[in-house]
């Protein structure tokens, strides 16, 4: 099954964050994002590249659209030309498959955007 195809679950404070292995192995899903660690908790990251600053909107926009409809919310920076997003578990300090979920919608939505 494919991680588009997959909901978020709730995630309670306590529960484990994925293992190095596990996340490596959904990383693998998800070629252009990037692992990295900022006060000790692991974060997906990847930086997106638009044409104009209106589309950088428009992403953000269906970014967070999809965020509300699985209550699973990123960290987004609008620049011109470029978002960036970074999906984690605020929850349990770091990540959990809800980020690896949401990391691959959001590169189906930027494709259906940028026709990549």
């Amino acid at each position: 099954m494919q991680l588009t195809e997959h909901q978020c679950q709730p995630c309670l404070k306590g529960s484990a964050t994925l293992s190095s292995q596990d996340a490596e192995r959904y990383l693998a899903h998800l070629p252009t994002w990037k692992i990295i660690a900022i006060d000790g908790e692991q974060r997906l990251l990847r930086q997106f590249t638009l044409k104009t600053y209106r589309q950088c909107l428009d992403f953000a926009l269906g970014i967070g659209n999809l965020a509300e409809q699985q209550n699973h919310h990123p960290l987004m920076e609008i620049a011109w030309g470029e978002v960036t997003v970074s999906w984690w578990t605020h929850t349990i300090r770091g990540l959990h498959l809800n980020d690896f979920i949401m990391a691959a919608r959001t590169d189906a939505l930027y494709q259906a955007i940028d026709g990549n």
